[in-house]
């Protein structure tokens, strides 16, 4: 290559045709850049608009009304609109002694031992599924795969009134039982906590706590945060761990097909037994997926609300501070507090998911 043919600044040889190309020069590079990213905000830009209108403003207008006294009477911005109260709103949810309190932190319980109940079985139910259609010796597995998802697509109202003709004081559940001669609760309306009516049945009377358990936390005694999820909470628990088993066990299934076929070989030629290999190589290997349902689980129980808005009206056992904060606001018309109670929440969900996250991590080095 002679000197002649060396490329000029701003010029490059092409690799095919062994010709001078010209590089853009860095104003043009910028220019062309800036042309792009403003073509992709033009794009997005409907998306963005949707958010902001349906999602952003309302979470703005609702944080703004958990510090206001609105009754929903009023324009929300005119001069006699609602009543700037401060943290009024959350003193009566955290500290002040009253039927607010007291209502918040009932629910706050029972959402509490939903969980607890939950999460742990729609995990384990949503795994054993995954397992089990996702064995290669199944027959069928198409026409299971879709019976164990059917639930989880069935409108949670439809799945809810079912449920409530089941498990009403008359109801399917109580007529079976009493043909083996069982008289069966009423489900829906019992108020005893699962763990009291056991103690009951070794002659512990539930409404003569010992000493210790009659202090106090939050205005509800320990005796009563003791007492686990009533019946009807019971109900619930079932309710939805057969709902959202299907969905969580559709993550796990694509987890397990994506385990290599080499490492349960390798497992089998080392004599592992089929639980040693599900316990010591299979499990391990789905750690990131166990992560993730179990803090989609995690969230998604103490959102409950459709199914508590069938069953809670007559059973205080059964409100969940989703569902209160929705009575609060629109059956006592006390916005503030209810949007209060929402925010609270959702701190709750941030600071649960994130102990969660640090207690389990995805990473399993």
């Amino acid at each position: 290559m002679t000197a002649s043919q060396l490329p000029t600044r701003g010029e490059v040889r092409s690799a095919v045709t062994d010709k001078p190309e010209t590089v853009p020069s860095r104003g043009r590079r910028k220019a062309v850049r800036g042309t792009q990213g403003r073509a992709g905000w033009l794009f997005v830009s409907p998306a963005l608009v949707i958010l902001v209108l349906f999602l952003v403003i309302p979470i703005l207008l609702a944080l703004y009304i958990s510090f206001t006294r609105w009754t929903g009477f009023t324009t929300l911005f005119a001069s006699n609109g609602p009543k700037w109260v401060g943290l009024s709103n959350y003193r009566q949810l955290l500290t002040t002694n009253g039927l607010t309190r007291l209502t918040f932190a009932t629910a706050v319980r029972n959402n509490f031992w939903f969980v607890v109940f939950t999460v742990p079985l729609q995990t384990a139910l949503s795994l054993g599924l995954a397992v089990l259609v996702n064995d290669r010796f199944l027959k069928g597995k198409s026409f299971f795969r879709t019976a164990f998802y059917f639930p989880s697509v069935t409108g949670s109202i439809a799945i809810s009134l079912v449920f409530l003709f089941l498990f009403q004081g008359n109801g399917a559940i109580n007529k079976i039982l009493s043909t083996f001669g069982i008289t069966g609760p009423n489900w829906l309306i019992s108020t005893n906590g699962v763990f009291w009516n056991i103690l009951s049945v070794f002659g512990v009377n539930p409404n003569n706590p010992p000493g210790w358990a009659t202090h106090t936390f939050w205005g509800i005694r320990w005796w009563d945060w003791l007492a686990g999820p009533s019946v009807g909470m019971c109900v619930v628990i079932i309710l939805i761990v057969w709902t959202t088993s299907g969905t969580y066990m559709l993550m796990f299934l694509a987890a397990l097909q994506n385990v290599s076929e080499e490492v349960e070989e390798a497992t089998l030629i080392d004599g592992a037994t089929s639980w040693q290999r599900f316990r010591l190589v299979t499990v391990p290997m789905l750690r990131p997926t166990v992560v993730l349902v179990l803090t989609l689980g995690m969230m998604g129980t103490w959102q409950v609300f459709d199914q508590i808005t069938i069953f809670g009206p007559n059973n205080p056992s059964i409100a969940t501070p989703a569902y209160q904060s929705y009575a609060q606001s629109f059956n006592n018309f006390s916005f503030g507090i209810g949007a209060a109670m929402a925010f609270l929440l959702f701190l709750l969900i941030v600071v649960l998911t994130y102990l969660q996250r640090k207690l389990i991590p995805e990473d399993i080095t």
